[in-house]
């Protein structure tokens, strides 16, 4: 394959995983309808994720990793991935949800960087103007939700904010590194389940809070399937093809479908300056296909 069709592959990759990801606050939103809670939506969500991921990796006789590696993947979803959930969803606690998701959207910068400093990534002219239009972008679309009556953001959720950037930037870098020697089924699979045990765990000692309705388990079910193994089996898939830098900021197109999505079928209006943003970050996606691999 060339160099040119593995990067449009992974570039491939990372949106068709965004686009998933994207539709994941969509499902969510008739799950929560049916009477679950968080814990419980999370738990279910990498439970049969990883049940599906399983049989998947059976069916493609994939190895798991083992020693080292596998501990490591391990850390990765039970920490990382896990770590970044909580710290999400406890911020949303305590701040308006659109400065959240602007929080969260720090993190392809602190990946540009990390990845500078431990990967030796070169950061290319290209990648900073991508970067530096991506994140604008991700302002404009977001912002609108930030103008309306909504509580002010304690220091608290700000704080639980910026660490769900952080954790999301360590959890991507450290995913690249790993990655280089582990087939993105393994390794998907290895890191959905370890975050399924953590909430399963909590959920088992909190008590669950199951869905009402079947609306809402057809919700989980696309959550799990949908926007859990098949995009973050897409995410390492790109990330191995096109690095973490590049990676990150295409990702950035999923809050761009979640406000598409939740205008076609909750009927919510999109803004004049979301669709500025909207435009802004496909302008993004355009300048990473066209720059050249490190």
């Amino acid at each position: 394959m060339s160099e040119a069709a593995r990067r449009a592959r992974g570039i491939a990759c990372i949106v068709a995983s965004a686009v998933a990801f994207g539709a994941m606050a969509i499902l969510a939103r008739y799950a929560y309808a049916s009477g679950v809670d968080t814990t419980t939506l999370l738990a279910l969500r990498f439970a049969i994720a990883a049940a599906a991921m399983v049989m998947l990796l059976h069916a493609r006789e994939v190895a798991l990793p083992r020693g080292r590696t596998l501990l490591a993947l391990i850390g990765l979803g039970g920490l990382g991935y896990g770590g970044q959930a909580f710290t999400f969803f406890t911020a949303l606690t305590l701040a308006p949800a659109g400065l959240v998701a602007l929080l969260l959207y720090l993190h392809p910068a602190l990946v540009a960087l990390l990845s500078s400093a431990l990967l030796h990534e070169k950061l290319t002219p290209t990648k900073l103007i991508a970067l530096a239009v991506a994140l604008a972008g991700m302002a404009l679309t977001v912002a609108p939700s930030l103008t309306g009556d909504v509580p002010t953001a304690s220091h608290a959720g700000i704080a639980f904010g910026v660490a769900a950037a952080a954790i999301y930037a360590l959890y991507i870098v450290a995913g690249a590194r790993i990655g280089r020697s582990v087939p993105a089924l393994a390794m998907s699979t290895v890191v959905i389940g370890s975050a399924g045990t953590v909430f399963v765990v909590a959920t088992l000692i909190r008590g669950p809070a199951w869905p009402q309705t079947g609306t809402g388990w057809l919700a989980i079910a696309g959550i799990a399937l949908v926007s859990t193994a098949g995009a973050i089996t897409l995410f390492f898939a790109g990330l191995e093809r096109i690095g973490p830098t590049r990676a990150s900021t295409l990702s950035i197109v999923e809050p761009l479908v979640t406000v598409t999505l939740a205008a076609i079928l909750l009927g919510e209006s999109i803004a004049p300056m979301q669709i500025m943003g909207g435009a802004l970050i496909l302008a993004a996606v355009i300048l990473l296909a066209r720059a050249k691999s490190p």
